[in-house]
């Protein structure tokens, strides 16, 4: 006999009252606000560009770009992602978010291109650096707003288990040390007079985000194949589960993955065979509630199976 049961709705409260001062602080609100922050970057660092004729603030703004890009398709995919399941997507829409991770690393690696290929010109072309101080309090100006604008996406990414808010926080911090490489490299060409710096500081900008990019793709890509829970969230689970393990009953064959905010978690329970079917119901519903609220946003199926009887996966035969 197979029982279905799934669990959640209500979880994800639970797991969010870890956090009760992020409620207001929607994945979507905080993307909107990353639209906004990224227009405004755009013109400081744009502004700071044009005035100093900076290659290495060049590249900064152009970072910024990246950053408005990225927060309009995260924005879009969060919000596809809230959608209910539907008949065509059974398991709902969770895994949006790992599309907006994946696009946000992609234009973090075009953007690292095209600063490397402008920087490299520089080089060898160096030109004089114009109103120095006014370009880096710019600079300056505009990371302070991505960095706390990061502080509070990163918290609100653990709140809600976004993997898009995660994204644009990380690559809101990318920006932050590249501003900062930039005010460092600049404030070097100011007091050495050595100009190619600031084209190598460029470069050095380039090759940071170029692996920030690759990460974030890596990520997105992992998702999409449905990756296991994290480690301490499958700890989570077999201690929960071993509360319940004894003589009587014992589980096997588990297994987890992830889509999004929900976590996926498949496994057997074994009880012995002249048990009712109201006992082994009551005994599953005691598992998965503990399951629910041991882990947030958690969806348990769970196969009955007397204690005599086992289950393979593994013959060649299932792998055809």
């Amino acid at each position: 006999m197979v029982i279905l049961r799934q669990g959640g709705l209500g979880l994800i409260h639970n797991g969010s009252m870890k956090f009760p001062q992020m409620q207001s602080l929607t994945p979507q609100r905080l993307l909107m606000a990353s639209v906004l922050v990224a227009l405004v970057t755009i013109v400081l660092k744009t502004g700071a560009w044009y005035i100093t004729d900076s290659v290495g603030l060049l590249a900064d703004a152009m970072e910024s770009f990246v950053n408005l890009a990225s927060a309009i398709f995260g924005l879009t995919m969060v919000t596809i992602a809230q959608r209910p399941a539907d008949d065509d997507h059974p398991y709902g829409h969770h895994k949006a978010e790992y599309f907006s991770s994946g696009f946000e690393g992609a234009l973090i690696i075009a953007a690292a291109l095209a600063i490397i290929w402008a920087a490299g010109h520089r080089i060898f072309d160096p030109q004089p650096l114009q109103q120095v101080g006014w370009g880096l309090a710019l600079s300056v100006a505009s990371s302070g707003l991505n960095g706390l604008l990061a502080w509070f996406m990163f918290r609100s990414a653990r709140a809600h288990r976004s993997i898009a808010l995660e994204a644009d926080a990380r690559h809101l911090v990318t920006d932050v040390w590249t501003s900062a490489g930039v005010v460092v490299g600049i404030g070097a060409v100011a007091m050495t007079g050595w100009l190619w710096l600031d084209a190598l500081v460029a470069i050095g900008v380039a090759l940071n985000i170029l692996y920030e990019g690759f990460h974030l793709m890596w990520r997105s890509s992992q998702g999409l194949m449905d990756e296991a829970v994290e480690p301490e969230v499958l700890a989570e689970i077999n201690n929960t589960l071993a509360g319940f393990d004894h003589a009587t009953i014992r589980f096997d064959h588990i297994s987890t993955r992830r889509s999004g905010q929900r976590r996926f978690v498949d496994l057997h329970m074994h009880m012995p065979g002249g048990w009712s079917l109201g006992r082994a119901a009551a005994l599953r519903t005691s598992v998965e509630q503990a399951l629910m609220s041991a882990v947030p946003g958690l969806r348990a199926t769970i196969q009955l199976l007397p204690s005599d009887v086992e289950a393979h996966f593994d013959d060649e035969k299932d792998l055809i």
